[in-house]
């Protein structure tokens, strides 16, 4: 009789048993090492690629993922925590809207007043005003 070995795969359920596990910055982890740890072998690029798109359908449906390049990525500890990668989210997509704008040779206007999301430069001044110790 031969055991057969369970096929452990990237998928929501996976994706976010494993985060739970790892909560706050001090315990994220890269994609490499998340999908292996998912997978139990050595993850592949492809297999980077299924958990950022896993990653994405869970913050899609609401779930605390977070990631930072400096942190990795990791469930929600705190409030502070999530607002670390909504800002860093934030940053990103503006930054993209700009390259757009510019390829097209179009004016940006200030996306953050029409879309109602906070200047992430600002919040960041008020996260370091409201608690001393998380700055620099």
């Amino acid at each position: 009789m031969q055991l057969q070995l369970l096929t452990r795969e990237i998928t929501p359920h996976t994706v976010l048993d494993a985060l739970v596990r790892r909560p706050g910055a001090a315990n994220g982890a890269s994609a490499k090492a998340l999908a292996s740890e998912i997978l139990g072998t050595t993850a592949e690029p492809a297999d980077e690629r299924r958990l950022r798109q896993v990653i994405e359908q869970l913050r899609n449906d609401g779930h605390a993922v977070c990631a930072t390049p400096e942190s990795g990525y990791h469930h929600a500890a705190d409030a502070d925590d999530l607002n670390r990668t909504c800002v860093f989210l934030t940053r990103r997509a503006v930054s993209t809207l700009r390259q757009v704008a510019a390829m097209k040779r179009v004016a940006m206007p200030d996306l953050y007043g029409q879309l109602g999301l906070p200047d992430p430069d600002e919040q960041g001044e008020h996260d370091e005003q409201r608690n001393p110790r998380s700055a620099g």
